[in-house]
C-alpha cells in the first residue's frame, strides 16, 4: 500500500514487522559535493525578528512542517504537534500574552545574568514579529499519547523528539527560502489556553515564518568554527 494512502495509527505493543531499506548509494563526489553546498547554505542561515508583511506560499509551510515530522522519535511515538495559526485575532491574543510575559522578564524576573546573556542580541519585551511575519507556528509537546476515549500512554524522550524535529523544521524552512524566529515566552501556558490544547500537550516554541523584512538587522555574531564544537577520540 502507497505510504500517501496510509493512516497512522498506535503502535503500542504491536509486534515487530520489518521491511526492507535499500537507499541508493551516492558516489562519493556527489556525497562531498551535496555535504559542502549543505554546510554553505545552512551557514547562511540567520534568525530573523524583522519580518516583511509579503505574505509566503503555505504550501511551502506545509511542506516543511512535513519534513519536519519525519523527525526520529523516542520508540516512533512522533510526539508533536505543529499549529499553523492564522486567525490574525488570535495571533494578536499570543502576542499580548507573550509580551506581557517578556515584560516581566526583562524586568528582573530571569536576573541579570540572563539579560547579560541577551544583550547582545538587542532584543527587548517588544515582540512584533509575533504579528508581523505572514504565517506563525506554534509547536507543542505531548507528554503522553491520549486517545480518543481518554486512555493515556507515556511518551519517552519527547523534549529530545521534538527538539530534532524544530532543528529540521528550520532546516527545510531555509532552504526553501523562509526566514524565521524560534521564540520561547516564559512561562508559555497561555498558548495551551489561547489555541485550545487538550491536556497532554505543552507548548514548546512559537516560530514566527516569512521573509526578512527590507531594512532587516541582525546582531554581528561569529559562530563558533568546527574544531571548538567537534572533537575526535
Amino acid at each position: 500500500m502507497p505510504p500517501e494512502t496510509r493512516q497512522w495509527t498506535p503502535t503500542h505493543g504491536a509486534p515487530y514487522q520489518p521491511v526492507a531499506y535499500r537507499p541508493a548509494r551516492l558516489p562519493s563526489a556527489e556525497s562531498l559535493a551535496r555535504a559542502a553546498e549543505l554546510r554553505k547554505r545552512m551557514d547562511e542561515r540567520r534568525t530573523v525578528r524583522h519580518f516583511s508583511p509579503d505574505p509566503v506560499p503555505e504550501q511551502v509551510v506545509r511542506d516543511a512542517i512535513a519534513c519536519a515530522a519525519t523527525a526520529p522519535s523516542g520508540a516512533h511515538q512522533q510526539p508533536w504537534t505543529f499549529v499553523l495559526v492564522k486567525d490574525p485575532q488570535v495571533r494578536r491574543r499570543i502576542r499580548e500574552a507573550a509580551e506581557r510575559e517578556e515584560l516581566l522578564s526583562y524586568d528582573g524576573r530571569l536576573g541579570e545574568e540572563w539579560l547579560a546573556a541577551l544583550r547582545p542580541l538587542g532584543t527587548d519585551a517588544v515582540k512584533t514579529h509575533l504579528t508581523d511575519a505572514p504565517a506563525l507556528l506554534v509547536v507543542f509537546r505531548q507528554r503522553y499519547w491520549l486517545g480518543p476515549d481518554g486512555a493515556k500512554r507515556k511518551h519517552y524522550y519527547a523534549d529530545e523528539s521534538v527538539g530534532i524535529a524544530v532543528g529540521m523544521l528550520l532546516t527545510a524552512l531555509h532552504l526553501s527560502g523562509l526566514a524565521a524566529l524560534i521564540h520561547t515566552p516564559s512561562p508559555m501556558r497561555f498558548l495551551s489556553q489561547v489555541l485550545h490544547r487538550p491536556e497532554n500537550e505543552k507548548a514548546f516554541a512559537v516560530i514566527p515564518v516569512g521573509y526578512p523584512a527590507d531594512d532587516c538587522e541582525v546582531p554581528d555574531l561569529l559562530r563558533k568554527s568546527l574544531d571548538q564544537v567537534m572533537t575526535e577520540v
